[in-house]
């Protein structure tokens, strides 16, 4: 009977959490095929590169969980990897370079949250016309050529090895991921993100500051965009206008994947962090079967309106029921 009862419980957890099952999926079809996919290698290249698009997507967590999103943050992404090599390659010292990119990342977030929070308009639009405009901002300075830093220092903060084997960007990356985990979970400020994309007129009346602490969100959330911003062009030792084409809306599909609804106060950074390992697993796997990078963009595409049109319904089941 015990066991019964476990399993009943395994299977109802694991059908709240599809992004697991969409892992486990692929890698049990990945023993079908004779490839690198299981070796080391490969594994490291997968966690290192799903770091920057999941410290991205702690930051925009925080905005979704509050009902809303950022589709800024390739933008925003961007122009502080254009920032930070510029500055250096004009003689900045590199923290230096790294804080201004940091302090940019912020103000856009400013900018962000007060049109969203202030002015009321419809976060998915303005983050949207956002990154777009930083985007062009991006191809003035650089002309639309990348440029490579002329510092090899730089390229240290995200190339180096712990153990000769682990990126350290994971380790950046898991030690982001606590810092939220914990604030989320152990703060008044955490609940009262859950406690505002619950249901924001309640959280209003009952005295929690929503303008501000939605507004912070956004403030977060740049700043964790410039910040993987640095990080990737400290990896690449170069800056691109082509950088973060589609990182906003991978990785707020990734938060959605991962069971963060855009109805807001349900999800968290761990569920996150799964959703945006989903989707670069299954780049992966797709490299690593040899299929074309059209076709990808393709697959890719049908998985983010199947996933936007499932948590849409979501939510007017919610509103049904409520």
């Amino acid at each position: 009977m015990d066991t019964k009862r476990v399993f009943i419980k395994a299977k109802q957890v694991l059908l709240k959490q599809k992004a697991v099952l969409a892992i486990l999926a692929m890698l049990v079809l990945m023993l079908f095929f004779n490839t690198q996919f299981y070796s080391v290698y490969n594994w490291m290249n997968v966690f290192r590169s799903a770091t920057v698009q999941g410290i991205i997507a702690m930051g925009v967590t925080m905005t979704v969980l509050c009902a809303a999103c950022d589709l800024s943050v390739g933008g925003i992404m961007c122009l502080s990897g254009v920032i930070t090599v510029l500055m250096i390659n004009s003689g900045m010292p590199i923290a230096v370079a790294c804080l201004c990119a940091l302090l940019a990342g912020a103000a856009v977030g400013l900018v962000n949250g007060f049109l969203v929070v202030h002015q009321r308009t419809e976060p998915f639009i303005i983050t949207l016309g956002m990154g777009t405009l930083l985007k062009g901002i991006c191809q003035q300075l650089t002309d639309a050529h990348p440029i490579a830093c002329t510092n090899m220092e730089f390229m240290k903060i995200s190339n180096t090895k712990i153990f000769g084997q682990i990126p350290i960007l994971v380790l950046y990356m898991a030690v982001i991921l606590v810092i939220f985990f914990c604030v989320l979970r152990f703060t008044t400020y955490g609940r009262n993100c859950y406690a505002i994309g619950g249901n924001y007129d309640v959280a209003k009346y009952s005295g929690i500051n929503t303008v501000m602490i939605k507004w912070s969100t956004f403030v977060i959330s740049g700043v964790m965009a410039a910040l993987a911003g640095i990080l990737l062009s400290s990896r690449m030792n170069s800056a691109s206008s082509v950088y973060g084409d589609n990182t906003g809306m991978l990785v707020n599909c990734g938060v959605v994947i991962g069971g963060t609804s855009f109805a807001g106060g349900i999800g968290g950074v761990v569920q996150s962090f799964i959703g945006v390992f989903v989707l670069q697993l299954m780049s992966n796997c797709m490299d690593c079967l040899g299929i074309g990078a059209y076709v990808q963009q393709l697959l890719q595409g049908i998985i983010i309106v199947l996933i936007l049109g499932f948590d849409c319904f979501g939510r007017l089941r919610k509103r049904e029921h409520v």
